[in-house]
């Protein structure tokens, strides 16, 4: 292998370490962990194949294929100062099929998308003379749904009764201190972001290191800090007044609402396009978001 392979192969082993185990490095990974991230990988691409109606057998990873074949074979192997023509390729058409279930076209594409790595540092959110609430933030952190109407691909389906339901995390960063937002997006695409409270309002900045697509959010939960001395009162719910670029490529403002999930061994971390009589929906989320254009604003 070429030195640029394997620093290439060790970006797409970060990536994966960090997109589904929250660890800085592919050394941080135990084996049990990479068969972890196989397994979902796996199922994704299962999902795909589904959904793309492809008839030909799924092409799937071996349980081990992570930490054997590329952690051990490679990414170790130079590591310990093996000479780099002695340490095989990498089977491309595999590293093609990862990506892919992540929202890539092809690994090149992979690469190309991550010339630089994501850096928080990029997003500012400020407001000098204010304080920044930290009870509150601590009591966002956690798993949460948000649900939209966001225009469609195809502008005939403008009208379609859809809801649009993402998976969000919001934790605080060992590193920094501050309050980081991860969110899924259409076609396995993520969002990485900042989320801040001064009073009673909160403001999230998120970008998509994929495409160009950079979101807004503001909300304000009133009285919030006297509620928050009540001793069993939590946050379940916020709605948000947000901003993007949307599915058809236009600026669009949304009304969203993010609900908290009960249960963390529930949370499903896709984003999914549900039909708006889908039992899958909160009932206050059909009655919030069924009047289509009082919940978007397209630009013209």
């Amino acid at each position: 292998m070429k030195k640029e392979d394997l620093a290439h192969l060790e970006k797409l082993m970060n990536f994966l370490a960090g997109h589904f185990l929250k660890k800085t490095t592919w050394k941080d990974v135990s084996k049990s962990e990479w068969s972890y991230v196989v397994a979902d990988l796996n199922r994704k691409w299962n999902e795909r194949i589904k959904k793309l109606r492809i008839k030909s057998t799924a092409d799937l990873l071996g349980e081990n294929y992570l930490y054997e074949h590329l952690v051990i074979n490679k990414l170790k192997a130079a590591e310990n100062n093996r000479n780099l023509s002695g340490i095989r390729s990498v089977n491309f058409n595999k590293l093609n099929s990862i990506v892919q279930v992540l929202g890539y076209d092809n690994y090149v594409d992979f690469i190309h998308s991550h010339t630089e790595a994501f850096s928080f540092n990029d997003l500012k959110i400020s407001i000098p003379k204010a304080t920044v609430n930290t009870r509150l933030l601590d009591e966002l952190v956690g798993f949460w749904y948000s649900f939209n109407r966001n225009l469609p691909d195809n502008p005939e389906k403008i009208n379609e009764e859809r809801i649009w339901r993402s998976a969000v995390e919001i934790y605080k960063s060992t590193a920094s201190g501050e309050y980081l937002v991860e969110r899924s997006g259409g076609d396995n695409h993520k969002y990485y972001g900042k989320i801040t409270a001064y009073a009673d309002y909160v403001f999230i900045i998120m970008n998509s290191n994929t495409f160009i697509r950079q979101r807004h959010f503001i909300s304000r939960l009133k009285d919030i800090n006297e509620k928050l001395k009540q001793p069993r009162y939590r946050v379940h719910e916020m709605h948000f007044i947000s901003t993007c670029i949307s599915f058809n490529q236009e600026p669009i403002a949304l009304f969203e609402i993010f609900q908290k999930v009960k249960a963390a061994k529930d949370f499903v971390t896709d984003s999914i396009s549900f039909p708006i009589e889908s039992g899958e929906l909160p009932e206050n989320v059909v009655s919030y978001l069924k009047d289509t254009e009082e919940n978007r604003m397209s630009y013209r």
